[in-house]
């Protein structure tokens, strides 16, 4: 949706007359957006008004937050008006119990979580973190307003990111072996110390990140026809790592929550998402897995161990806080970087 700048300043004017008063005094269409987004090819300012830099990633400018007092930031030659959530436009913290968690790691301590409570990635990190009771601070961001203490130890601004000694580590499967090998005293370990499992582990992680996450965001991207080819893409890989599974279980390599059902536990605790935005995942329920049913039986006993283990449930916010960030993926409309490589055909970065 769009909206013309003289449909913007009624908008404005509606909501503040304060606001819109020396607004309509600027040519040129100078005015502050409460709520809205606007762009102009290249994001460039015709005049400075105020000094204060602005904030922009691509065609899309975002002002800063001055709208309060009334004062134009800029005055620019644009001509349209974005409106609706856009992916910056997130919820600013955690909620539900991972508020709790939050508040319970605010304090200052060497070891720092750069952190986006609704990251998938990032909730990999946190789970590891939790299950092995390390001490850290959690650092909640936005990645789409990267702050410079991030950029300082991450020149890509991608979280998670963890300060360590001073010193930064990133790429969140790395950062729950690191925690793992870096604070051995801590249990549950989350790898086998037998090399031949320890590698076993390696390569199912490898299989959940080059296989079963592509295909989780290529279904829930899809748009028109070709969704159930999709669908059954993802089932297809879901079907093959099940099938690795310890037989008892109830986690991948038996009766130990490990790195394996850590990298994966994000998404599996997604999987609502199909439900709401594309008919269903395409899992069936107990009794309708036809000659797979003992593969589906499985995963639904893995699945339900993952979903009510204590440091997933507590590092998960209200569902309702997600919906908005998962209908731009549905729509394809996400910004993420996981979201821009599917569209490129590429691997998950």
């Amino acid at each position: 949706m769009h909206f013309t700048i003289s449909t913007a300043l009624t908008l404005l004017a509606a909501i503040d007359p304060a606001v819109a008063s020396p607004l309509e005094a600027r040519q040129g269409g100078a005015f502050v957006a409460v709520g809205l987004k606007y762009s102009s090819p290249g994001c460039t300012a015709s005049t400075l008004i105020n000094p204060d830099p602005i904030f922009g990633d691509g065609n899309v400018c975002q002002p800063l937050d001055r709208f309060n007092t009334g004062v134009p930031i800029r005055s620019y030659t644009t001509s349209s008006v974005s409106a609706g959530c856009s992916d910056a436009e997130l919820h600013p913290e955690a909620t539900g119990l991972a508020a709790a968690t939050v508040k319970a790691h605010s304090a200052e301590c060497p070891l720092k979580l750069y952190s986006g409570w609704f990251c998938p990635f990032v909730q990999r990190v946190w789970i590891a973190l939790e299950e092995k009771g390390i001490q850290y601070q959690y650092i909640e961001v936005n990645p789409y307003h990267k702050p410079q203490s991030l950029l300082d130890l991450n020149p890509r601004g991608l979280v998670p990111t963890l300060q360590y000694q001073n010193k930064p580590l990133y790429e969140s499967t790395v950062l729950c072996e690191f925690l793992e090998e870096a604070f051995p005293q801590h249990t549950p370990h989350l790898m086998p110390t037998d090399p031949y499992e320890r590698a076993r582990t390696r390569i199912w992680t490898d299989y959940v990140g080059s296989r079963i996450i592509p295909a989780w965001h290529r279904f829930l991207q899809h748009q028109g026809d070709g969704l159930e080819e999709k669908q059954k893409e993802f089932l297809h890989h879901i079907k093959e790592f099940t099938r690795e599974m310890d037989k008892e279980g109830p986690f991948f390599s038996g009766k130990d929550f490990g790195l394996i059902d850590i990298v994966i536990a994000p998404w599996a605790n997604r999987l609502w998402v199909f439900d709401h935005f594309k008919g269903g995942s395409g899992i069936p329920d107990e009794g309708k897995g036809g000659e797979d049913e003992e593969v589906w039986k499985r995963f639904r006993k893995w699945l339900a161990a993952v979903e009510s283990r204590k440091s997933v449930k507590e590092t998960l916010s209200e569902r309702e806080h997600y919906l908005p960030i998962y209908q731009r993926y549905a729509d394809d409309k996400a910004q993420s970087e996981a979201a821009k490589a599917i569209r490129a055909g590429r691997g998950i970065p």
